[in-house]
């Protein structure tokens, strides 16, 4: 037991003293944990790999990882973006497939290893997607939704492969009764989770909800009972994860769940970033540093360009294309222990699994780069990239009409739709980047428009010159100074004012700097309006007043919500 505490110990100080070096030179903290993984490799001081307890802590990481993934996603948000997601899965992993082999070939791999290769590239990573969408604050954004159905689908054709390659291991074989029955393993597992999400969880958790702990210790508990379940089965742990998040995304208690989760999500995942790192330390290269190259550009490159292409085709915006495409510009966890079975059975050789291994290395540093930036990527590519996208598309209704509301409302989610409530429809204009948001605004009759306020073409069509107000409920700070940014350079700036919401007091101050007219902080805006209440009203009577107003805001929004 000192032994395993002892490395433990080695792994969080070296990650966390990358992660200092990381926020100093503000690099993406993934990047941290990979190199604290080869600096640990390096210096020889344990194999991660092997030991039993930092694959078990790996395994955790991701199955809560998915867990929150599947607490985000409720089913208003799979039916608006399940179908495109489908399509856009199967046309990229079709694809990619068939580039990916042709490239293989001509680099003289075999058919059977081409093949490995092509599909190991047609996967990308979940954990890292899901972790740069949150650290960006996208995973609610259309393109993040959709990014998100693609990986689902990638996953599910992912786990499909891994349980026949199980089967040759085993000596069974390919047989199509296995992928059959493996096919109604999975939608009877989801129908079952669904079930339960809508029928008797919500009750259960409604009970314990006053109880933060007993909450806490019960989310774990139907985890864990979900992934043993789900392994048992002959799926994985991560699903098992993910299928216990979607049963609970529908429960009003989600947001307290997540809450509680995070910080063990965040501690698992950092070791398995870490063996990922370490797992470069012991693979041999030699030989193969061009079509390392070549199928590490096409990752990068090719694949986001396939996304695009589809998702032009089916109508949508170049921007949301083009950040859908550059979200999955990596190869997945999947895919090394897609090789690694391969290797098992006797289908591969170490050369081919060190070649996967390294293009999983590199397009994971590369596209964790081009996701943090894709803003800014975006904006000097956006003249080229208007070859991708219809005239015509289908994401906005409102996208031809022009806009000449007074008040502008960026971000519609609870803070948000309390102020929408409060403001007469006419004189309302709201942007929001979640479809589901939109979805509620659209048949409440509100004017909207479907994007992110960063868009230079959402910017343009709010017609924000013209507004007296505009509010931010968004706490994200490079968001806010966006908007500043934007509207400091208007003539007419000083006739508009502009609230705008903090996380922090440190960064209220930047906004003021940057010429906001007011910084909403929830704690100091609540303590100040109950302050002036009870110095107008020492004896209390306000407050029955206040209890019905509240009351009566608490039934629109279960309206608006509805």
């Amino acid at each position: 037991m000192a032994t395993g505490i002892f490395e433990l110990a080695i792994v969080i100080f070296v990650a966390a003293a990358f992660g200092i070096i990381a926020k100093i030179f503000k690099q993406p903290i993934i990047l941290a944990y990979l190199a604290a993984g080869i600096i640990i490799g390096y210096f020889g001081f344990f194999n991660l790999a092997d030991k039993t307890t930092f694959r078990l802590f790996s395994d955790l990481g991701v199955m809560f990882l998915l867990f929150l993934i599947g607490l985000e996603i409720n089913y208003s948000s799979l039916r608006l973006v399940g179908r495109a997601s489908a399509i856009i899965g199967a046309g990229q992993i079709l694809f990619t497939f068939i580039v990916g082999l042709l490239i293989a070939l001509a680099f003289n791999f075999s058919y059977l290893h081409g093949a490995y290769i092509a599909i190991a590239l047609t996967f990308s990573s979940t954990i890292i997607v899901v972790s740069l969408l949150s650290e960006k604050k996208d995973l609610n954004s259309l393109y993040g939704k959709i990014s998100i159905g693609i990986l689902l689908i990638q996953d599910l054709v992912a786990i499909s492969l891994l349980v026949i390659l199980a089967g040759i291991e085993t000596g069974k074989g390919l047989t199509i009764n296995d992928i059959v029955l493996t096919l109604f393993k999975g939608i009877g597992l989801f129908a079952i989770m669904l079930i339960l999400g809508r029928k008797f969880l919500p009750l259960v958790f409604d009970k314990i909800s006053r109880s933060q702990e007993l909450l806490f210790l019960t989310s774990l508990a139907w985890v864990f009972a979900a992934a043993s379940l789900v392994a048992k089965i002959g799926f994985s742990i991560e699903i098992g994860g993910f299928l216990a998040g979607l049963a609970l995304a529908n429960s009003s208690e989600n947001y307290q769940i997540a809450a509680r989760i995070k910080p063990l999500r965040d501690f698992f995942i950092l070791i398995f970033f870490v063996i990922l790192g370490s797992s470069i330390i012991f693979s041999n290269f030699s030989g193969l540093t061009l079509s390392i190259i070549v199928f590490s550009l096409f990752v990068l490159i090719g694949n986001p360009l396939i996304v695009l292409t589809i998702m032009g085709l089916m109508g949508y915006r170049k921007r949301t294309s083009f950040l859908t495409g550059l979200t999955i510009a990596q190869i997945s966890e999947f895919s090394l222990v897609l090789a690694a079975l391969g290797f098992k059975v006797g289908h591969l050789n170490e050369s081919v699994v060190s070649l996967i291994t390294a293009v999983g290395i590199i397009t994971i540093t590369f596209s964790t780069y081009l996701t943090t930036h894709a803003d800014k990527i975006f904006r000097k590519l956006s003249p080229y990239l208007s070859l991708f996208e219809n005239k015509k598309t289908t994401e906005n209704d409102f996208w031809q009409k022009e806009f000449h509301k007074p008040i502008i409302l960026i971000g519609c989610h609870r803070t948000g739709q309390n102020i929408a409530l409060n403001i007469p429809k006419e004189n309302l204009l709201i942007i929001d980047f979640d479809p589901e948001v939109i979805s509620r605004l659209k048949k409440q009759g509100y004017d909207y428009l479907f994007g992110d306020i960063a868009d230079e073409e959402i910017f343009d069509k709010a017609n924000l010159n013209e507004a007296r107000l505009v509010v931010s409920t968004s706490p994200d700070l490079e968001d806010n100074l966006t908007i500043l940014t934007k509207l400091n350079l208007l003539e007419k700036r000083s006739q508009i004012k502009v609230v705008l919401r903090a996380r922090t007091e440190q960064e209220a101050k930047i906004l003021y700097q940057n010429n906001a007219d007011y910084v909403l902080l929830p704690h100091f805006t609540a303590g100040q309006y109950l302050g002036k209440t009870i110095g107008v009203d020492p004896e209390m009577k306000i407050l029955e007043q206040l209890k019905n107003r509240d009351l009566e805001l608490m039934e629109k929004t279960n309206h608006f919500i509805s």
